[in-house]
């Protein structure tokens, strides 16, 4: 899941960041309002996380020229602001759900998972089940023909994107907008080197193998 966080408060940021990335997401970061509408504009993202009070354009702006422009982002807005009045200017806005400051981020999270469940029209699903591999996304826990699989954070990050496109071929490209977030470099084998240890750990000792190259084109699970 790839979340858009535009707010210039770096303790804010900072904190909701990391868990966001904790919980398996993959966070871009705008520190003012201009930056952020371009980011909104030019790339695809899951959800976005907007403050109000912003520099250079505030959020509302934003949210309404997101909306002008069509694009289909679910939006959160964060706000110090809690007067009833404000909450209605914001979702008159173009925002899907308001939260005022202070929050717990656990309220955050469970409101950002809603957003993006809702926006989806369908469940968002907590396992994922692929022959005798089972992954607990909730827990984070691998388990093939019952015994469990350590993996490391970036191990289970790219697992979980191919098993939420089990069957289709996804591009190494694909695989490090959504686990790294960074833009492609084609002479790094950092993609093949996670997925020769997901193989080790995944494959090596069973009779079918989950993980296949799709020569030229990337990998599928299935």
């Amino acid at each position: 899941m790839r979340l858009l966080i535009i707010e210039d408060d770096e303790k804010i940021v900072s904190f909701v960041a990391k868990g966001f990335k904790e919980a398996g997401y993959v966070v871009a970061h705008a520190p003012d309002g201009r930056t952020g509408l371009q980011m909104a504009l030019a790339e695809s993202y899951d959800a976005a996380v907007i403050d109000i009070m912003l520099p250079g354009m505030d959020g509302l702006a934003v949210i309404e020229e997101i909306r002008r422009q069509r694009v289909l982002l679910p939006v959160i807005i964060l706000s110090a602001k809690r007067s009833v009045d404000e909450r209605v200017r914001g979702l008159q806005a173009g925002g899907d759900d308001y939260l005022t400051k202070p929050f717990a981020f656990s309220e955050l999270l469970a409101r950002v998972h809603a957003l993006i469940r809702r926006a989806s029209n369908a469940p968002e699903p907590t396992a994922i089940t692929i022959g005798d591999l089972h992954i607990d996304l909730l827990g984070r826990v691998v388990m093939r023909a019952g015994r469990e699989i350590d993996l490391q954070p970036r191990e289970f990050g790219v697992l979980e994107y191919l098993a939420r496109n089990a069957g289709r071929v996804i591009s190494k490209t694909m695989i490090m907008e959504h686990v790294w977030d960074y833009n492609f470099d084609p002479q790094t084998n950092v993609v093949e080197s996670r997925i020769c240890r997901l193989r080790d750990k995944i494959d090596k000792g069973f009779d079918t193998p989950l993980i296949h190259t799709v020569r030229g084109m990337g990998y599928v699970l299935k």
